[in-house]
C-alpha cells in the first residue's frame, strides 16, 4: 500500500467509525446525554432490586454499611431531592414518606420499597421533560435540613447521575456477595 493510501486510511477510518456510532443530532445534546445515562441507571437499579429476594433486604456486608432496604428508600428520597430541581414540576410525596425516619423506612416490606423507588424514577423521567441545555446554567436553591445553598441546575442533574451510579455500584457488590448476578453482568441478548 502506498503512503498516500495509508495516510488517507489512517485519517478517514477513525472518522467513519466515529460517525457510525454517533447519536443523531439533537437540539439539546448535553441534556440528552444526562437523560440517557439517568434512564439507563434507573433501568439497572430497578432490575437489580427486582432480582433481590425480600430475605436479603436487611443484608449489609458490615455493620457500618447500609442495608439493601436502606439503599432502596434512600434512592427514592434522593431522586425527589434532585429531580425537584429540574424545573417547575415538583413531586407530591406521601406525608408518611417525609415524616418517617429513614431507618424505619428501610425496614418496610420489599414490595413497598420497590414501588416507591420506581415511582421516584417515573417522576424523574417526567421531570427531564422540563430540561434543555439553556436551563442547565440556571441557579436553583437547594435545601437539605437546616442548610440552604444556591447551585446550578446542571450540578443537580450531574449529582443525580453520580448518586445513582454510586448506589448501583453498591447494590451490584451486595448482589455479588450474595451470589446474585447484577443486571450489567448478565449476558447480553443476541442480536
Amino acid at each position: 500500500m502506498n503512503r498516500l493510501a495509508l495516510a488517507t486510511l489512517t485519517l478517514v477510518l477513525p472518522l467513519t467509525l466515529a460517525a457510525q456510532g454517533a447519536p443523531a443530532a439533537t437540539a439539546n445534546p448535553i441534556t440528552a446525554v444526562f437523560r440517557t445515562r439517568t434512564m439507563t441507571l434507573q433501568r439497572n437499579l430497578a432490575q437489580a432490586f427486582d432480582s433481590i429476594p425480600a430475605s436479603k433486604f436487611g443484608y449489609r456486608p458490615t455493620p457500618a454499611q447500609l442495608t439493601v432496604g436502606y439503599v432502596a428508600q434512600h434512592l427514592a428520597s434522593d431522586n425527589y431531592i434532585f429531580c425537584n430541581q429540574f424545573g417547575e414540576k415538583k413531586a407530591t410525596v406521601a406525608r408518611e414518606d417525609e415524616t418517617t425516619a429513614d431507618s424505619v423506612k428501610a425496614k418496610w416490606p420489599r414490595e413497598i420499597l420497590i414501588t416507591k423507588m420506581k415511582a421516584s424514577f417515573a417522576f424523574c423521567e417526567d421531570a427531564f421533560s422540563q430540561l434543555d441545555d439553556a436551563k442547565l446554567a440556571d441557579q436553583v436553591t437547594m435545601t437539605m435540613g437546616p442548610n440552604t445553598r444556591t447551585v446550578t441546575r446542571a450540578s443537580m442533574v450531574l449529582g443525580h447521575v453520580i448518586d445513582m451510579a454510586d448506589h448501583y455500584s453498591q447494590i451490584a457488590n451486595y448482589m455479588r456477595l450474595n451470589n446474585l448476578i447484577p443486571p450489567t453482568a448478565l449476558p447480553r441478548p443476541a442480536r
